[in-house]
């Protein structure tokens, strides 16, 4: 989003402003625009982590000021995580967006899949219509306390099944990490995986991606599990946080301070 508001009630400030070249002008005006992205960006913040359970820092830090300059006297604010000269860029962590993420829960509507349910799906192993959720007890190891897989797990899952596409073949398990895998390590129980689809096939176990250990695999509990496709209710509104955050009158306020600090009145 881009800030709405103008440098005004310059009347105010009159006698000061006939003290500075167009320059340091600008420069002071590029200051107090910045001084209100950051608090735009403090109450988004802030928002997003009263909005959302156990919300990662990945999307809970996302909106990323992007500040004016005395060439180019506008600020605004955006949902990811670089930018390129300039310009917004969608970036984030592999397999996800923050802008897409905060998308759906201010429009709500059917959350796009992950980065990995696309891998999954193609690998013909994710039906069409679905995507994944972890279980309500999650899989030892496999979570990251907030209610998301783990990268380095969700690596070795995708790649014991083989999933991974021809981009990606050589970080598809060989026969004998399997092997190792299941064997286990001192630290680490030695597991397999292996996909049900429930009902849709006849299977008896829900459908998902389930891991078998112990004796003769008699320990078998979910990783991850094949749920209809989810949707959102609209949420939060970054806009509306924006406009609630009183911008005019803080902008007039930090242009009036800016332009006394370059005066040093």
């Amino acid at each position: 989003m881009r800030l709405s508001a103008e440098i005004r009630n310059q009347k105010e400030l009159t006698d000061l402003l006939g003290k500075l070249a167009g320059g340091e002008l600008r420069k002071a005006y590029a200051l107090a625009l910045n001084d209100t992205g950051f608090m735009v960006r403090g109450k988004q913040v802030a928002a997003l982590n009263g909005s959302f359970d156990r919300v990662t820092p990945f999307v809970g830090r996302s909106p990323k000021v992007f500040k004016a300059t005395a060439e180019k006297l506008s600020v605004s604010i955006a949902p990811t995580l670089h930018t390129d000269r300039g310009a917004f860029v969608r970036g984030g962590k592999v397999g996800v967006d923050p802008q897409d993420v905060l998308q759906a829960q201010a429009d709500g509507g059917r959350r796009r899949d992950k980065r990995s349910e696309v891998i999954l799906r193609r690998a013909g192993i994710l039906p069409n219509g679905m995507q994944t959720s972890i279980p309500k007890t999650p899989y030892p190891g496999s979570d990251d306390g907030r209610g998301n897989l783990r990268g380095p797990f969700l690596v070795q899952l995708i790649s014991y099944l083989q999933a991974f596409g021809e981009q990606g073949y050589r970080a598809n398990m060989t026969a004998r990490r399997k092997r190792n895998l299941q064997r286990g390590t001192a630290k680490q129980v030695g597991r397999r995986y292996f996909v049900s689809y429930g009902r849709l096939r006849g299977h008896h176990l829900a459908a998902g991606i389930w891991a078998a250990s112990g004796t003769h695999g008699v320990d078998v509990r979910p990783v991850v599990m094949f749920v209809r496709s989810g949707t959102y209710r609209p949420r939060i509104d970054m806009d509306r946080v924006a406009r609630d955050a009183g911008v005019q009158e803080y902008l007039d306020k930090r242009v009036r301070f800016r332009v006394r600090q370059a005066v040093g009145a």
